[in-house]
C-alpha cells in the first residue's frame, strides 16, 4: 500500500523529498481531474493526499465521492476546505471516534 499525492509541482516537491514515491504534478484543472480518478482507481494507493484549496478545481461528482472515500483515505491538507475533518475520516474508516 502506498502515499500518493497529487498537485502542484510545488505541492508536491517536499513530499518527494520525504521519500513519496507515487506523487503526479497536475497544473491545470483538467490534468489535476484525471490524475485524481486514475490515483483513486489504483488499487495500490492506500492515502492520496491533496491541498485543501485544490479540492474546489475538481468536479462536484468527484469532491464528493472523495469525501466518501474510505479506501484509498483522501487527506486534505491546509484546512477543511471542500472535505471532511481528518477527525471524521479517522472515524468512518475505524468505526470509532478516537478523541472520546
Amino acid at each position: 500500500m502506498e502515499i500518493a499525492v497529487v498537485g502542484n509541482s510545488d505541492f508536491i516537491l517536499g513530499f518527494r523529498l520525504a521519500g513519496v514515491e507515487k506523487t503526479v504534478a497536475a497544473e491545470d484543472d483538467a490534468s489535476f481531474t484525471d490524475a485524481v480518478t486514475r490515483l483513486m482507481a489504483d488499487e495500490t494507493v492506500a492515502i492520496l493526499v491533496i491541498r485543501g484549496s485544490d479540492m474546489g478545481r475538481l468536479p462536484e461528482r468527484l469532491q464528493a465521492e472523495l469525501g466518501e472515500s474510505v479506501r484509498p483515505t483522501v487527506v486534505s491538507i491546509g484546512g477543511e476546505v471542500g472535505g471532511v475533518s481528518m477527525r471524521e475520516k479517522i472515524k468512518r474508516a475505524v468505526g470509532v471516534d478516537l478523541w472520546k
